[in-house]
């Protein structure tokens, strides 16, 4: 074998060590940072050493009855809503009223110009007095000309004339009675008291706008008449009758009202698969039209876990609790917990089983274990 063969030979040995090293290490990196080279740990729960119960008060999960409630969103709404309007073309001279102000029955609201409307009742008035005159008039003569006739010193024509007089100026003079009381009752219109009492909760004219007969001047509800408006769930509305007595919550104030179910419209709405109710409210000065409300429906009982709030341990958003096992060791669990039951009491809705039992923690070291 020659020098340059032997070279060769040896350059390709080199090269294929090379890439066997290079291989190798890579193989290894890969093996090291899958974590090949380190201790294995079974899968499962692993107690922290030393994590054993020694003294701590413990408590047991147990299951509850609990009244279901659900939810219907509604709004309030008057059941008893009325439009101020005038019955006249006027000009507005005043309103007495303004938004949110009560108001009672009969108290002045609105007062229209009423020049023209007292200029047509002297007319009115003076034409009666003419009709009156003339009637009064045409009887005087027709008792002359009945007088004459019963001495054959009048015609029967002429008494008949006279007679005819006395009908005529009777209907004038009844006719100008009405022409009175007709422009009487729409200078009347000419102030607009309230129909009922009430609040004032929109205004929408001002003094020196021209009236329109119907369009609306000022809205006034009956505040007794609040009632909340919800649609609910088939299930449950079919459940519900007239009389009825619900709690309906007002977040804004942060109270719960006792309302009454006054209708339950029979028809459901098809896409939301759900019937208006209506319950009554009692009156309150701090409820308004048009505030959000939530009716609260029984819905049934069911069964769920309890345990004593203060097994739970807070870590951030992450809420725990130490449960005890047969063997003594503490395993910390991560719950999901429900609503707060009677005092001192929560609902667990994931990670414990009942009659597991939980370590009892001081309220004050919670967020820091």
């Amino acid at each position: 074998m020659n020098k340059q063969t032997l070279k060769r030979v040896l350059t390709g040995l080199t090269k294929l060590v090379v890439a066997i090293v290079a291989m190798g290490v890579l193989i290894a990196t890969i093996a090291w940072l899958s974590g090949m080279f380190e201790q294995k740990i079974q899968p499962g729960w692993q107690s922290p050493p030393g994590s054993t119960l020694s003294g701590q008060a413990t408590d047991t999960v147990h299951e509850v009855d609990k009244e279901t409630i659900e939810e219907a969103i509604g709004t309030l709404k008057a059941s008893s809503r009325t439009i101020v309007s005038a019955k006249l073309m006027a000009t507005i001279d005043e309103i007495t009223v303004a938004a949110g102000d009560q108001v009672e029955k009969g108290q002045t609201l609105i007062r229209l110009d009423d020049k023209e409307y007292q200029s047509r009742l002297a007319q009115a008035k003076r034409a009666l007095e003419a009709a009156t005159a003339n009637r009064e008039q045409a009887e005087k003569h027709f008792q002359r000309v009945q007088s004459l006739q019963k001495q054959n010193a009048a015609s029967r024509s002429d008494f008949d004339n006279a007679s005819r007089d006395v009908q005529v100026t009777i209907a004038d003079e009844a006719r100008g009675m009405q022409a009175v009381r007709e422009t009487e009752v729409m200078l009347s219109y000419a102030t607009i008291t309230a129909a009922k009492s009430g609040r004032i909760v929109d205004r929408t004219a001002e003094p020196g706008d021209i009236a329109q007969p119907g369009q609306p001047i000022l809205t006034l509800y009956d505040e007794t008449s609040l009632r909340l408006e919800a649609p609910v769930m088939e299930h449950l509305a079919v459940k519900l009758k007239a009389g009825d007595e619900l709690d309906v919550k007002v977040d804004a104030l942060d109270r719960v009202f006792l309302a009454t179910v006054d209708e339950i419209v029979p028809q459901a709405d098809a896409p939301s698969r759900s019937f208006l109710v209506k319950a009554s409210l009692p009156k309150s000065e701090d409820l308004y039209e048009g505030m959000f409300g939530r009716l609260l429906i029984p819905a049934g009982s069911r069964r769920h876990l309890c345990l004593n709030s203060d097994a739970v341990v807070h870590i951030g958003q992450l809420e725990f609790v130490d449960v005890v096992l047969p063997d003594g060791i503490v395993e910390r669990r991560l719950i999901k917990s429900g609503s707060l039951g009677m005092p001192g009491r929560q609902e667990v809705l994931s990670g414990v089983d009942v009659g597991e039992r939980v370590v009892l923690h001081d309220a004050k070291s919670e967020g820091h274990q």
